[in-house]
Formats: structure tokens, C-alpha cells, sequence
């Protein structure tokens, strides 16, 4: 019965309570600077309406179906939050807020049903910012997975040496997302340019492991299918030790200590001679 009643309330003072929700929402302290009054409204509005069909099928389960369409609401505006720049107590002041103007409704017109509505109102709130909270976490999430993509791709450029010589400096640490993402970029510039040839560079990666050397294998291995060979540069005496030590087997792979010699090498691959020009 508290759930119907609950509803009840909502529905019939959904204008009242949408009014001091606002001013509950302006008294925490709205972020201006990334959303602007309508939106915080449309919001309330938006999702004050879905609080109120979902209470009339009952307040008991917060899984069942009937919540659907105010979940897909909160990941909505939870997730964009997230990129807006807000923080999760902001987040999460969105949908608290609602607390103090409801028990204040319910104080004043819940009747003989004042304590049943307002545990039942608390609870369902809580699981509303419960359920916000793990909203705006995984936008969050998502965000920063962007953002590492989008560095790992721009740490990774392919660039073309001469006509048929590609060149990959690699900096930093080497796992599987950015084999991955190297073993990409390197395969569609070879099959743009219809390179021979490619340069892996090693210098800027601090340390060669076995994982390491699995990578760069499955990167040369790949390259091969393509039709190109691959020239492996920056090996230097401490990693040439590392692989010896680890016992990993390079095969038939090239390698050089510098950039400077693997594209020498791969000239000679290509059999294109440099002359120096005479001095005038």
C-alpha cells in the first residue's frame, strides 16, 4: 500500500516537489560553468516522471522490469556527466537532493502513512544514487579507455622513410592493446604505400621481456603476411643481453643497434645506392 500511496503523492504534487527539488538542487550548488538551468530542469523533469510510473508497478524490487526506462535514463545523463567534467559528488547530489523536498511532502501530506512512505521513499532513493553512482563509474571508464586509445594511436606513428621504407619509432612500453594498435597502424601503412619494408624501433622502450619480444614476433610475423620485411632497430648491448638471456629465438628477423643502420640496411634491400655529390 505505501508504494500506491507513494506514487500517489508523486503524481498528484509532481509540480510542487519539481519546484523544490530545483531549488534543493540550486541551494547544493548547480555547476553553471557545465550545465545550464533548462537542461538541470528538463533533467529533473525527465526523470521525476519516470520515479512516478515506476512507483505506481511498486517500490519493492529496484530489478524489475518496470524500472528499465528510468536506468536507461540515469546511465544517460550519469554517462554524460562523466564527460561533461562533473564530479561524482555532483553526480550524485543530482539525484540526493530529491531526499529533503520529498520527506518534507510526505511530512506534510503523507497522513497516517508518514513513516512507512518515507522509509520506503529512502530506500528507493538510495538505490537510485546507488545505481547513478555505477552509471557515472563506467562513463567514466569509458572515457579513460578513449583517452588511452587516442594517446597509444598518436604515440604510434608510421612514417614513410623513402618510397618503399616504413619507419615505427616505438616509446614507452609495449603490452597487447598497443601491439595491437601498432600491429594496425603498421599493416594499413604498408598496404597504402605498398611498402617492402619495415622499421620497428626499439630505442624509447625501456626494457625487453619475453612478453616484449612476443609482441614485437607477432608484429613482424604480421608484417610478412603483407608482403614486407621487417627490420627490427635499438638493439642495444643491455637488450641484446635481455633476449639472449630469456633464450628468445629472433629467428630469421633483422636487427640493427640504430635507426641510422636499419635504413641503410634497407636500402640495400631495395638495392637504391646514396651517392655524396661532389663538392663544388
Amino acid at each position: 500500500m505505501s508504494s500506491t500511496a507513494l506514487a500517489e503523492l508523486l503524481k498528484q504534487h509532481e509540480t510542487d516537489l519539481l519546484d523544490a527539488w530545483i531549488s534543493a538542487q540550486r541551494a547544493a550548488g548547480i555547476r553553471t560553468d557545465l550545465i545550464d538551468e533548462a537542461s538541470v530542469v528538463a533533467n529533473s523533469r525527465e526523470l521525476l516522471k519516470a520515479l512516478t510510473l515506476g512507483a505506481a508497478e511498486g517500490v519493492e524490487d529496484f530489478g524489475d522490469a518496470h524500472w528499465s526506462p528510468l536506468k536507461n535514463l540515469l546511465d544517460r545523463l550519469s554517462r554524460s556527466q562523466s564527460r561533461q567534467g562533473f564530479t561524482p559528488t555532483e553526480t550524485a547530489t543530482f539525484v540526493m537532493s530529491l531526499k529533503e523536498p520529498l520527506f518534507a511532502l510526505i511530512q506534510r501530506l503523507g497522513g497516517g502513512e508518514q513513516v512507512k512512505l518515507i522509509w520506503s521513499a529512502s530506500q528507493l532513493i538510495d538505490k537510485i544514487g546507488l545505481y547513478s553512482m555505477d552509471s557515472f563509474v563506467a562513463g567514466r571508464e569509458a572515457v579513460i579507455r578513449e583517452q588511452q586509445e587516442s594517446m597509444l594511436e598518436l604515440s604510434t606513428p608510421v612514417v614513410e622513410l623513402w618510397k618503399g621504407v616504413l619507419a615505427i619509432p616505438l616509446i614507452g612500453s609495449l603490452d597487447s592493446n598497443r601491439t595491437q594498435i601498432v600491429m594496425e597502424a603498421l599493416l594499413q601503412k604498408i598496404v597504402e604505400t605498398e611498402s617492402d619494408i619495415a622499421i620497428i624501433d626499439i630505442t624509447g622502450v625501456p626494457t625487453v621481456d619475453t612478453m616484449v619480444a612476443q609482441h614485437l614476433l607477432k608484429t613482424v610475423t604480421a608484417a610478412k603476411l603483407m608482403g614486407a620485411k621487417c627490420i627490427i632497430s635499438g638493439i642495444r648491448p643491455q637488450i641484446a643481453a635481455t633476449i639472449v638471456h630469456l633464450g628468445v629465438e629472433l629467428g630469421d628477423v633483422m636487427t640493427k643497434s640504430s635507426l641510422a643502420d636499419a635504413f641503410r640496411m634497407a636500402l640495400k634491400e631495395l638495392d637504391v645506392r646514396l651517392v655524396a655529390s661532389s663538392p663544388r
